[in-house]
């Protein structure tokens, strides 16, 4: 499964009212670290199709940034049925990124 685009048009749709597991990745396009997730996160959701992965430009979305205290990037959160359930902020290995994601 691709990864999907999320900004303030589909934030509520795809993420706050999934009943599955879906990992929010915060990202901009001048964040060194965030191009480097950014290949990793697209494998994971080929591998785990049971996840919905996202992605959400803090620039071009600072509300939702900001609704969730995004002080660093990159910042990947999971939800599970709609609600937080865990953070991850700054670069993962593969290895470390999929132990997470699917834990």
């Amino acid at each position: 499964m691709a990864v999907i685009k999320v900004d303030h048009s589909n934030f509520k749709e795809i993420v706050s009212e999934s009943k599955g597991t879906v990992i929010l990745d915060f990202w901009a396009e001048w964040c060194g670290p965030c191009m480097m997730i950014a290949p990793l996160v697209a494998e994971l959701s080929e591998k785990h199709p049971e996840i919905t992965f996202c992605k959400v430009n803090v620039d071009d979305e600072p509300a939702i940034a900001a609704a969730y205290g995004i002080v660093s990037i990159p910042t990947l959160i999971k939800f599970k049925g709609g609600k937080e359930a865990d953070r991850s902020v700054g670069y993962a290995g593969e290895a470390m990124l999929e132990a997470w994601a699917v834990k």
